[in-house]
């Protein structure tokens, strides 16, 4: 920055013509002006300026340089003015990244009313179930559900995440409903394996407290959700699902709950980004937003209120 600024000096200079001049417009003092165009000077290995008593003009390769310079200059100029006012608007480009089913159910169908809201913004959506680097792949925020590992992210919660047991009525009726929570292991259940090491035991809290913790077994296990919704209501065993992914096949008895006196660990929905000294007016806007629509009751807890139902 110094060298740019050394430069803006110099033009200046050619500009109005004297030191003095251009000094005064930089708010420095003339001696100061004098010592950064000889540092230029020194640094660039040629004299830019040739000097009288009674004329400043340039040299051959102070003309090369005021010619190729001033675009950069002016460039600068014209970024910094930008910055500064993005600092205090809503403008610039957003890249986010969503997890894909959550991110097309939930998040954009909300994406033309914020658009609408801030005209000067761009938005760049990445619909993705992969861990992605936010600061090595540029991203300025990222919407992630369940227990966060401790990171150098910076973490907003957005909602809860609760999840529930369920299976299709055919199951329930071929295989039985399950009464507590030993049964689970004599049923056939649905594991979700997000990494290799998944666990295969499901823990509950029932209605006075008490914990249980059963071991399940399963003939299908898949890293992707839908996957095992789409198994569930094929009739194939009962699976553990968060309440956002399920709640349409829950209202329209598709699924059926169950144990539904028995609580699941519950998580949370987040907005994480990178740790900055200042939060962008973007990425605080869209948090905010999210925040807004969500609400203390997020949409798909809304028809199921605070508990599900125990029909």
């Amino acid at each position: 920055m110094d060298h740019l600024g050394d430069l803006n000096l110099f033009l200046r200079v050619l500009d109005l013509g004297s030191i003095s001049a251009a000094a005064r417009s930089l708010d420095l003092s003339v001696a100061v002006a004098s010592q950064r165009l000889k540092r230029l000077e020194r640094g660039l290995g040629v004299r830019l300026l040739h000097r009288t008593t009674r004329q400043l003009r340039p040299t051959p390769e102070g003309l090369a340089l005021a010619e190729q310079g001033r675009p950069l200059v002016e460039e600068l100029d014209v970024l910094t003015s930008s910055l500064r006012g993005t600092a205090k608007n809503v403008a610039g480009t957003l890249r986010v990244s969503l997890p894909a089913t959550f991110g097309k159910q939930y998040i954009s169908p909300l994406l033309p009313q914020f658009m609408a809201r801030h005209p000067r913004l761009r938005l760049h959506i990445d619909l993705s179930d992969q861990m992605r680097d936010l600061v090595g792949e540029g991203l300025d925020l990222a919407i992630r559900i369940g227990t966060l590992k401790d990171s150098e992210l910076v973490a907003t919660r957005l909602a809860s995440n609760r999840r529930v047991l369920c299976a299709s009525p055919e199951y329930l009726r071929r295989h039985g409903v399950p009464k507590k929570p030993e049964d689970l292991a004599k049923h056939e259940c649905l594991l979700m394996a997000v990494s290799r090491d998944s666990s295969d035991v499901w823990h509950l809290r029932g209605p006075n407290g008490e914990e249980a913790d059963v071991r399940v077994q399963s003939r299908l296990k898949s890293n992707l959700g839908e996957v095992i919704r789409d198994a569930a209501l094929g009739g194939l065993g009962i699976s553990l699902h968060s309440t956002w992914h399920v709640c349409e096949d829950l209202r329209a008895g598709r699924l059926k709950l169950v144990l539904p006196d028995y609580d699941l660990p519950e998580s949370a929905i987040y907005a994480v980004m990178p740790q900055r000294r200042m939060v962008l007016p973007r990425v605080r806007a869209f948090v905010d937003f999210l925040s807004q629509q969500f609400g203390d009751t997020p949409p798909w807890e809304r028809y199921l209120a605070a508990k599900p139902s125990r029909k």
